[in-house]
Protein backbone atom coordinates (compact mmCIF):
# COMPACT_ATOMS: atom_id res chain seq x y z
CA UNK A 1 0.00 0.00 0.00
CA UNK A 2 3.04 2.32 0.78
CA UNK A 3 4.10 2.08 -2.95
CA UNK A 4 0.65 3.95 -4.27
CA UNK A 5 -0.28 6.03 -1.38
CA UNK A 6 1.44 8.83 -3.24
CA UNK A 7 -0.33 8.43 -6.69
CA UNK A 8 -3.96 8.07 -4.18
CA UNK A 9 -3.19 11.38 -2.99
CA UNK A 10 -2.28 13.19 -5.98
CA UNK A 11 -5.24 11.34 -7.97
CA UNK A 12 -7.93 12.36 -5.22
CA UNK A 13 -6.53 16.19 -5.59
CA UNK A 14 -6.83 16.48 -9.41
CA UNK A 15 -9.81 14.75 -9.85
CA UNK A 16 -11.57 17.47 -6.83
CA UNK A 17 -9.87 19.62 -9.61
CA UNK A 18 -11.52 18.08 -12.25
CA UNK A 19 -14.72 18.23 -11.29
CA UNK A 20 -15.33 21.44 -8.78
CA UNK A 21 -12.19 23.87 -9.31
CA UNK A 22 -13.03 27.32 -11.48
CA UNK A 23 -12.25 26.59 -13.00
CA UNK A 24 -14.47 23.23 -12.82
CA UNK A 25 -15.13 22.24 -12.41
CA UNK A 26 -15.43 26.39 -14.39
CA UNK A 27 -18.04 26.09 -17.62
CA UNK A 28 -19.60 29.28 -19.07
CA UNK A 29 -22.08 29.24 -21.08
CA UNK A 30 -23.41 30.91 -24.28
CA UNK A 31 -23.72 34.97 -24.52
CA UNK A 32 -25.37 37.19 -27.02
CA UNK A 33 -24.43 41.08 -27.95
CA UNK A 34 -27.49 43.57 -27.54
CA UNK A 35 -29.08 44.20 -30.63
CA UNK A 36 -30.55 47.72 -29.48
CA UNK A 37 -27.55 49.39 -28.38
CA UNK A 38 -24.18 48.15 -29.78
CA UNK A 39 -22.47 49.86 -26.62
CA UNK A 40 -24.79 48.22 -24.36
CA UNK A 41 -23.54 45.68 -21.63
CA UNK A 42 -24.04 42.16 -22.92
CA UNK A 43 -26.79 40.06 -21.48
CA UNK A 44 -27.44 36.37 -20.32
CA UNK A 45 -27.86 34.06 -23.15
CA UNK A 46 -28.05 30.40 -22.91
CA UNK A 47 -27.79 28.14 -25.90
CA UNK A 48 -28.04 24.35 -25.57
CA UNK A 49 -24.51 22.71 -25.85
CA UNK A 50 -22.46 19.92 -25.30
CA UNK A 51 -19.09 20.46 -24.50
CA UNK A 52 -16.50 17.34 -23.94
CA UNK A 53 -12.94 17.69 -22.62
CA UNK A 54 -9.64 15.38 -21.98
CA UNK A 55 -8.04 15.41 -19.02
CA UNK A 56 -4.43 14.79 -18.24
CA UNK A 57 -2.04 14.09 -15.07
CA UNK A 58 2.08 13.90 -15.54
CA UNK A 59 1.08 14.33 -19.25
CA UNK A 60 -0.91 11.11 -19.85
CA UNK A 61 -4.34 11.07 -20.63
CA UNK A 62 -6.35 9.74 -17.42
CA UNK A 63 -10.23 10.58 -18.13
CA UNK A 64 -12.64 12.67 -19.83
CA UNK A 65 -15.26 14.99 -18.81
CA UNK A 66 -18.30 16.70 -20.40
CA UNK A 67 -20.94 19.06 -19.45
CA UNK A 68 -24.24 19.22 -21.29
CA UNK A 69 -26.87 22.38 -20.97
CA UNK A 70 -30.63 21.70 -22.01
CA UNK A 71 -33.49 23.85 -21.76
CA UNK A 72 -36.54 22.56 -19.74
CA UNK A 73 -39.06 25.03 -20.12
CA UNK A 74 -39.51 28.75 -21.20
CA UNK A 75 -37.25 29.94 -18.25
CA UNK A 76 -35.89 26.62 -16.54
CA UNK A 77 -32.77 24.97 -17.32
CA UNK A 78 -30.25 21.37 -16.45
CA UNK A 79 -27.00 21.93 -16.52
CA UNK A 80 -25.10 18.42 -16.00
CA UNK A 81 -21.44 17.55 -15.24
CA UNK A 82 -19.63 14.42 -15.44
CA UNK A 83 -16.42 13.33 -15.10
CA UNK A 84 -13.95 9.83 -14.79
CA UNK A 85 -10.90 10.15 -14.38
CA UNK A 86 -8.85 6.61 -14.04
CA UNK A 87 -5.09 5.37 -13.86
CA UNK A 88 -3.61 1.74 -13.30
CA UNK A 89 -6.59 0.50 -10.64
CA UNK A 90 -7.31 3.76 -9.08
CA UNK A 91 -10.96 5.02 -10.55
CA UNK A 92 -12.99 7.94 -9.96
CA UNK A 93 -16.81 9.12 -11.49
CA UNK A 94 -18.96 12.11 -10.60
CA UNK A 95 -21.78 13.87 -11.42
CA UNK A 96 -23.21 16.84 -10.42
CA UNK A 97 -26.50 18.31 -11.69
CA UNK A 98 -27.98 22.29 -11.63
CA UNK A 99 -31.38 22.70 -11.98
CA UNK A 100 -31.74 26.94 -12.44
CA UNK A 101 -33.62 29.12 -14.21
CA UNK A 102 -33.32 33.10 -15.69
CA UNK A 103 -35.17 35.33 -13.66
CA UNK A 104 -34.82 39.35 -15.39
CA UNK A 105 -31.72 38.11 -16.83
CA UNK A 106 -29.92 36.50 -13.64
CA UNK A 107 -29.34 32.81 -13.15
CA UNK A 108 -31.24 31.82 -10.16
CA UNK A 109 -30.29 28.42 -8.78
CA UNK A 110 -33.22 25.71 -7.59
CA UNK A 111 -31.87 22.51 -7.11
CA UNK A 112 -28.60 20.81 -7.39
CA UNK A 113 -26.98 17.00 -6.94
CA UNK A 114 -23.61 15.43 -6.39
CA UNK A 115 -22.77 12.12 -6.60
CA UNK A 116 -19.21 9.94 -6.60
CA UNK A 117 -18.67 6.62 -6.70
CA UNK A 118 -15.42 4.56 -7.09
CA UNK A 119 -11.93 3.91 -5.46
CA UNK A 120 -12.57 4.82 -1.65
CA UNK A 121 -16.06 5.66 -0.66
CA UNK A 122 -18.87 6.64 -2.49
CA UNK A 123 -20.69 9.63 -1.55
CA UNK A 124 -23.76 11.90 -2.51
CA UNK A 125 -25.76 15.04 -1.78
CA UNK A 126 -28.62 17.43 -2.68
CA UNK A 127 -29.05 20.57 -1.93
CA UNK A 128 -32.68 22.71 -2.63
CA UNK A 129 -32.86 26.47 -2.90
CA UNK A 130 -36.15 28.40 -2.14
CA UNK A 131 -37.10 31.61 -2.07
CA UNK A 132 -40.32 31.43 -0.29
CA UNK A 133 -40.16 32.55 3.35
CA UNK A 134 -37.58 34.91 2.43
CA UNK A 135 -35.54 32.42 1.18
CA UNK A 136 -33.76 29.57 2.31
CA UNK A 137 -31.04 27.03 1.05
CA UNK A 138 -31.70 23.50 2.39
CA UNK A 139 -29.29 20.35 2.41
CA UNK A 140 -29.76 17.17 2.65
CA UNK A 141 -27.35 16.25 5.65
CA UNK A 142 -29.65 18.50 7.77
CA UNK A 143 -28.22 21.85 7.04
CA UNK A 144 -30.22 24.80 6.78
CA UNK A 145 -28.98 28.44 5.65
CA UNK A 146 -30.86 31.61 4.92
CA UNK A 147 -30.71 32.26 1.02
CA UNK A 148 -29.47 35.94 -0.15
CA UNK A 149 -28.70 34.69 -3.59
CA UNK A 150 -25.98 32.18 -3.58
CA UNK A 151 -25.11 30.09 -5.95
CA UNK A 152 -24.54 26.05 -6.52
CA UNK A 153 -21.48 24.64 -7.05
CA UNK A 154 -21.63 25.43 -10.88
CA UNK A 155 -23.97 27.85 -11.76
CA UNK A 156 -21.75 31.14 -11.02
CA UNK A 157 -19.82 29.71 -13.89
CA UNK A 158 -22.71 30.66 -16.35
CA UNK A 159 -22.78 34.53 -14.75
CA UNK A 160 -19.19 34.38 -15.71
CA UNK A 161 -18.95 34.30 -19.21
CA UNK A 162 -21.34 37.14 -19.24
CA UNK A 163 -19.16 39.09 -17.13
CA UNK A 164 -16.15 38.84 -19.11
CA UNK A 165 -18.05 39.68 -22.45
CA UNK A 166 -18.58 42.98 -20.34
CA UNK A 167 -14.98 43.38 -20.18
CA UNK A 168 -14.97 42.70 -16.22
CA UNK A 169 -11.38 41.46 -14.80
CA UNK A 170 -12.30 41.00 -11.40
CA UNK A 171 -15.71 39.35 -10.04
CA UNK A 172 -16.40 37.26 -6.47
CA UNK A 173 -19.13 34.55 -6.10
CA UNK A 174 -20.71 33.25 -2.99
CA UNK A 175 -21.91 29.79 -3.30
CA UNK A 176 -22.87 26.34 -1.78
CA UNK A 177 -19.74 23.79 -2.77
CA UNK A 178 -20.29 20.00 -3.25
CA UNK A 179 -20.36 19.30 0.20
CA UNK A 180 -23.05 21.66 1.06
CA UNK A 181 -20.97 24.39 2.91
CA UNK A 182 -21.12 28.10 1.98
CA UNK A 183 -17.71 29.32 0.09
CA UNK A 184 -16.88 32.49 -1.69
CA UNK A 185 -13.95 32.92 -4.81
CA UNK A 186 -12.81 35.28 -6.61
CA UNK A 187 -11.93 35.61 -10.24
CA UNK A 188 -9.53 37.51 -11.73
CA UNK A 189 -8.38 38.11 -15.77
CA UNK A 190 -4.77 37.76 -15.86
CA UNK A 191 -4.00 37.56 -19.77
CA UNK A 192 -5.50 36.67 -23.26
CA UNK A 193 -3.66 33.76 -24.94
CA UNK A 194 -4.02 31.91 -28.24
CA UNK A 195 -4.22 27.72 -27.09
CA UNK A 196 -3.38 24.97 -28.77
CA UNK A 197 -5.87 22.50 -27.63
CA UNK A 198 -7.25 19.22 -28.91
CA UNK A 199 -9.97 20.98 -30.13
CA UNK A 200 -7.65 23.40 -32.05
CA UNK A 201 -6.04 26.78 -31.91
CA UNK A 202 -8.24 29.35 -30.32
CA UNK A 203 -7.67 32.57 -28.73
CA UNK A 204 -8.80 32.93 -25.30
CA UNK A 205 -9.31 34.71 -21.58
CA UNK A 206 -6.95 33.56 -18.82
CA UNK A 207 -8.58 34.02 -15.67
CA UNK A 208 -7.38 32.95 -12.13
CA UNK A 209 -9.04 31.65 -8.89
CA UNK A 210 -8.57 33.60 -5.98
CA UNK A 211 -9.34 31.24 -3.08
CA UNK A 212 -8.53 32.27 1.01
CA UNK A 213 -5.58 29.02 0.48
CA UNK A 214 -2.40 30.06 -1.35
CA UNK A 215 -1.42 26.58 -1.60
CA UNK A 216 -3.31 26.02 -4.78
CA UNK A 217 -3.38 27.72 -7.71
CA UNK A 218 -6.38 27.48 -10.53
CA UNK A 219 -6.26 28.98 -13.52
CA UNK A 220 -9.00 28.82 -16.61
CA UNK A 221 -9.14 29.67 -19.96
CA UNK A 222 -12.62 30.69 -21.79
CA UNK A 223 -12.86 31.67 -25.16
CA UNK A 224 -15.13 34.54 -27.29
CA UNK A 225 -15.69 32.84 -30.16
CA UNK A 226 -17.20 30.01 -28.52
CA UNK A 227 -19.12 32.56 -26.31
CA UNK A 228 -16.98 32.07 -23.69
CA UNK A 229 -17.46 28.76 -23.32
CA UNK A 230 -14.34 27.45 -20.84
CA UNK A 231 -11.75 26.04 -23.24
CA UNK A 232 -8.67 24.66 -20.49
CA UNK A 233 -8.13 24.31 -16.96
CA UNK A 234 -5.07 23.62 -14.74
CA UNK A 235 -4.45 23.36 -10.83
CA UNK A 236 -1.17 23.81 -9.10
CA UNK A 237 -0.73 23.14 -5.88
CA UNK A 238 2.71 24.02 -4.26
CA UNK A 239 4.20 24.58 -7.39
CA UNK A 240 3.01 21.42 -8.91
CA UNK A 241 0.99 20.82 -11.65
CA UNK A 242 -2.41 18.64 -10.32
CA UNK A 243 -3.75 18.22 -14.06
CA UNK A 244 -4.97 19.41 -16.97
CA UNK A 245 -8.21 19.81 -18.86
CA UNK A 246 -8.28 20.68 -22.44
CA UNK A 247 -11.40 20.92 -24.98
CA UNK A 248 -11.76 18.72 -27.28
CA UNK A 249 -15.16 19.02 -29.14
CA UNK A 250 -18.00 21.93 -28.57
CA UNK A 251 -21.20 21.04 -30.27
CA UNK A 252 -24.78 23.97 -30.09
CA UNK A 253 -27.76 21.19 -29.68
Amino acid sequence: MQTIKPFKVAARAFIFFVFSALSANAFADSVVKSDVDTNAKTSLKLDPYKATYTAYKWGDDVGEASIELSQLTDDKYSLLYTSKVSKFFLSDKRTEHSIFSIQDGEVIASEYSYSRSGTGPDKSLEVTFTQKNDGQISVDNGEKYPWDGEFDNQIYRLDLAKKLANGETSVTYDFVNYRGQRRQYGVEVVANETLSLPYGKIAAVKVKLIRESKKRETFAWFAPELNYALVRLQQFKEGDEQGDIKLNAFTLL
